[in-house]
């Protein structure tokens, strides 16, 4: 009887033990995930030292306890953990964790924090093999988040590989929000699985609607998703490409600030900045074309250039069939306008870095400028300037941004594929068009 009971005793004290441990390391993860709500903005330079620090205490608590629980998979479990709180991948936490497993198949934590580190270390075969099996133990968030994540960035296969395997990546991140729906970074996964989807499946306006209301929940359910930066940097690329420049430039300044190590939000600020301050000089002085060129190009101008779009079989990028109606810039609306067409001559080209859009600045009958964004354009295409430009049904907006103390404010026409464009009196050719890519860090999802 007294046997039973020290062995009790032991098994409690051992118990209460690993609850001390496990507490220690879930307070790791909170200061690492919560750092913001007691640290400022400006304290993001060293928060990767304290989270280091703070892990090197704890694991020197873990260490103390090692040589009782060397062969626990549970505490091989936190040590992994443990180590795998930190940026970059560890062959420590890789070891442990792999011990782990190989001791308690059924350790879904252990299967999903050992992928984390093999996609760290670039294996993504293995990253999937992991989450697949910790779903055949149990249907979880985190897995399913994961998974979501590496399918999306498995190399190789066709178009409609890639395709499907960015569908089957949205329906594993809204399976992970349906099981928590509170959970913030399910929420932010989803979101970037939208991104994805509104990439490779034509850019529906509804899908990127979706990935902006994703990330709005993430922040709206979880408080510390205002403080990641990749979903500041990861909308604000939306955010550009929706021609929403003052938000994206808002974003990626946040994510700078956040993520101060971090070199690529700062240089799309910068990219950005100097785009919309070269643009306004251009349009403000027409490409730079002396008066008498700009005269004697436009003299060229008149119905004829409207090429195609004169005839009344002519069916607009809307749908609608009739021959389009020639309008001078001041003439146009914001937003649509159907039944008319914008003609003018380029007086500049401007192709900036990380472009998302070839732009084109067209000056009309009336000599005012504009500037014209065209998405999904080939490298090899552009326009020459001179060259007669017809836009059909334009798409007119007005920019006002302002950010850092520097404003910007202009008229575009977005057009959303060179193929809707008519260059001196012709269509462009199919090979004019390529799919738009834009680069966002799914890597720290």
């Amino acid at each position: 009887m007294a046997d039973t009971e020290v062995e009790s005793e032991s098994k409690t004290a051992d118990n209460d033990d690993f609850q001390t441990l496990k507490e220690l390391v879930d307070q790791l993860y909170y200061f690492r995930d919560h750092y913001f709500e007691t640290h400022s903005v400006e304290d993001a330079v060293r928060k990767q030292n304290d989270v280091t620090l703070e892990m090197e205490k704890i694991l020197k608590r873990l260490e103390e306890k090692e040589e009782r629980y060397r062969h626990s998979a549970e505490f091989l479990l936190l040590r992994g953990r443990c180590l795998s709180v930190a940026a970059g991948f560890s062959v420590q936490a890789e070891e442990s964790l792999s011990r782990a497993v190989k001791l308690d198949p059924g350790l879904v934590e252990g299967w999903n924090t050992l992928g984390e580190q093999y996609w760290r270390k670039g294996d993504l075969i293995g990253a999937k093999t992991c989450f697949t099996g910790a779903l055949q133990q149990c249907k979880n968030k985190v897995s399913l988040r994961s998974l979501s994540m590496v399918l999306r960035q498995l190399p190789g296969g066709g178009a409609e590989e890639q395709g499907q395997r960015v569908l089957e990546s949205v329906d594993m991140a809204r399976q992970a929000v349906q099981l928590d729906v509170t959970d913030g970074m399910s929420w932010y996964v989803l979101g970037n699985a939208y991104i994805s989807l509104f990439f490779t499946s034509g850019q529906n306006p509804q899908v990127s609607q979706q990935a902006m209301s994703a990330y709005a929940q993430a922040e709206k359910v979880d408080i510390t998703a205002s403080s990641n930066p990749d979903l500041h940097f990861n909308r604000a690329t939306l955010f550009q490409y929706e021609e929403m420049y003052g938000s994206a430039l808002a974003g990626f300044s946040r994510a700078a600030a956040l993520d101060p190590a971090w070199a690529e939000p700062p240089e799309r600020e910068r990219q950005l900045l100097d785009y919309l301050e070269r643009l306004t000089i251009l349009i403000s002085n027409k490409g730079k074309v002396k008066a008498r060129r700009l005269r004697s190009m436009l003299s060229s101008l008149c119905p004829s250039a409207l090429g195609p779009c004169s005839s009344p079989q002519f069916r607009s990028p809307a749908g609608r069939v009739g021959s389009l109606e020639p309008r001078c810039l001041s003439a146009l609306a914001h937003g649509l306008n159907p039944g008319a067409a914008a003609l003018g001559k380029v007086v500049f080209s401007l192709a900036p870095e990380g472009r998302m859009a070839f732009t084109f600045g067209m000056v009309d009958g009336e000599e005012n400028c504009c500037a014209v964004m065209v998405y999904n354009t080939a490298d090899s295409w552009g326009v020459l300037i001179g060259d007669t430009v017809v836009i059909p049904e334009p798409q007119v907006k007005r920019h006002s941004v302002t950010h850092n103390g520097q404003s910007f404010d202009f008229r575009s026409i977005r057009v959303d594929s060179p193929l809707l464009l008519i260059v001196n009196g012709k269509k462009q050719a199919a090979r004019s068009q390529t799919a738009a890519s834009v680069s966002y860090r799914p890597q720290s999802e």
